[in-house]
């Protein structure tokens, strides 16, 4: 049991132990505020060994001025950080440092840090390699790689087909076709794949990524590779490896896709809809978000994965700076190579609006599918997973009468709280905020509105008010044994007993006992973990939940 609740339970990404019993040397304090600034940001508490036990503070760090004024003077560009002493039985001294946002910081004597995680789950400083500066300032939106020339690059680098490649999908996606209508060196101008320096005109990196000769892409782009893959249990079927341009390659996945994307027959009324596995509009947005939001300093493919659960996109590169899972429909639309991003939305490639996201989670909803699950990422590459999971009839009528009752197609926000309620009938606003991760100022107008279509109805048990969807647009598909189950607490029971027989379960496997949505089934499996009937094994596709009583 913890002796003290005013210094966290342990150290992490954001938060540091050190002893000054016999009084830290300051250097290395300095070492833990710039890897600090070069990460996350975080708090060192010094007086604080690394199991935890307060030692207490040496006199000569007493005066928190002298040592915060030390540490602007020593670093650069100079870091400002909060300093208070805190009595934790004995003065310990709490130092916030805030997360750099204006570049690299290093110490005056040009030593550079950044925090990881070992394996053995414990944080680190480690030195940044000049070979990271890219990364980092690319992040922060500081660069952007995809707009530099190629100052060894000359026109000739550009390979004839891809450029003729380049017209077809102008003329078939974009709006802008006028663009055609331009010799090729305008074209190439208009569009910055290439600049005009002196007189003459140098390729940029997204021009040699988006058209280049293969030669000219191993020499100046190594990184613009991909691999397509498609798994049928442990038997590898297709297994290809790409570097090219990135019109070749989204062609050939996009070509990949038409054999390995089964559709499911679904009869509404007096029509027939064929509804592919993964809808074609939300998988061409993920692709190309994959490649243009990668990180091209950075050794790695885009790879996309088709196997017995679903489809996988992954690109190397974490999310860029102010990007989460968890603000993703709500985040300001801003990308890591805005140049090449640019390009796409204007051949019709991207969404113009640069809410490519949107349209992922579109494909989802307007079926009733599981929604697409970014839980995989990590700080160093963005994976998507869209689950295999069949249409929901019933949902997709009750958006049709959404759309006939109010006169215009649902919004994203709409959709996600009807998914909510579809997976979690009886839900209050802080249930579904946790479901849509929207806040409650969005999600209330829309109840109000779903509520006054008859689409939605509102359930007080005395103390809460509580939403569900209305029996007159929509009857759960659920089977017998799942409707004496909607009460959370016997879900939870139920899962525990499966866990308990089988020592290991996955999300999928409860989805099935209980004929829910994968959201459902992700936050009754965080409860029993929380609540220690549970332990995680690995993350995002291959979760495993391993039962511990």
């Amino acid at each position: 049991m913890r002796k003290n609740t005013i210094i966290p339970a342990g150290e992490s990404i954001t938060v540091e132990f050190k002893d000054d019993a016999k009084k830290l040397d300051d250097s290395v304090i300095l070492e833990v505020v710039v890897a600090f600034a070069n990460t996350e940001g975080g708090t060192l508490y010094l007086g604080v060994n690394n199991d935890g036990d307060v030692t207490g503070l040496h006199r000569d760090h007493m005066d928190i001025s002298v040592l915060s004024a030390f540490i602007a003077n020593n670093t650069v560009p100079p870091v400002t950080t909060r300093a208070e002493i805190i009595d934790a039985g004995k003065p310990v001294l709490k130092l916030t440092v805030s997360k750099s946002y204006n570049g690299i910081v290093a110490t005056i004597s040009g030593k550079v840090y950044r925090r990881q995680i070992k394996s053995d789950g414990f944080p680190e400083d480690v030195i940044m390699y000049p070979l990271e500066y890219a990364t980092r300032i690319s992040e922060l939106r500081l660069i952007d790689i995809s707009s530099r020339i190629v100052p060894d690059a000359t026109l000739k680098d550009f390979d004839a087909f891809e450029i003729q490649r380049l017209r077809r999908v102008i003329n078939r996606y974009s709006s802008e076709t006028v663009l055609n209508e331009l010799s090729d060196e305008d074209l190439f101008k208009a569009l910055g794949i290439v600049h005009d320096y002196n007189g003459d005109c140098f390729p940029t990196n997204a021009g040699i990524i988006l058209i280049g000769t293969r030669d000219a892409i191993k020499r100046y782009t190594p990184t613009s590779m991909a691999t397509f893959q498609v798994l049928e249990g442990l038997d590898v079927k297709v297994n290809d490896d790409m570097q090219m341009s990135l019109l070749a390659m989204i062609e050939k996945i996009s070509d990949y896709m038409e054999k390995w994307n089964p559709a499911n027959e679904v009869t509404m009324g007096m029509y027939r809809m064929s509804i592919p596995d993964f809808d074609q509009r939300a998988f061409r947005e993920a692709l190309v978000n994959a490649f243009s939001h990668r990180d091209y300093s950075k050794m790695g493919r885009v790879r996309v994965a088709v196997d017995d659960d679903g489809l996988t996109i992954s690109n190397p590169g974490g999310f860029i700076e102010g990007i989460s899972v968890n603000n993703l429909l709500r985040a300001e639309p801003h990308g890591r190579n805005m140049a090449l991003c640019d390009i796409l939305k204007r051949i019709g490639l991207a969404e113009k609006t640069g809410r490519g996201i949107d349209r992922i989670y579109e494909g989802s909803l307007k079926y009733g599918k599981a929604l697409p699950d970014y839980s995989g990422s990590t700080s160093v590459s963005v994976s998507l997973f869209i689950h295999h999971s069949k249409p929901d009839k019933a949902f997709i009528e009750m958006l049709n009468f959404f759309s006939e009752k109010n006169g215009s197609n649902p919004s994203i926000n709409t959709m996600l709280i009807l998914n909510a309620l579809k997976d979690s009938p009886r839900s209050n606003l802080k249930k579904l905020v946790t479901y849509t991760s929207l806040p409650e100022s969005i999600i209330q107008p829309i109840l109000d509105k779903l509520m006054s279509l008859e689409i939605a109805k509102r359930v007080d048990d005395g103390k809460t008010k509580l939403y569900s969807l209305s029996s007159k647009v929509y009857k759960a598909s659920i089977n017998q044994n799942a409707k004496q189950l909607m009460d959370e607490s016997a879900c939870l029971e139920a899962i525990t007993n499966l866990a308990q027989e089988n020592s290991i379960i996955t999300k999928a496997e409860v989805m099935s006992l209980l004929d829910i949505g994968s959201t459902k089934a992700y936050i009754l499996l965080k409860q029993l973990v929380d609540n220690g009937k549970l332990k995680m094994i690995a993350k995002g596709k291959y979760a495993r939940y391993q039962y511990i009583g």
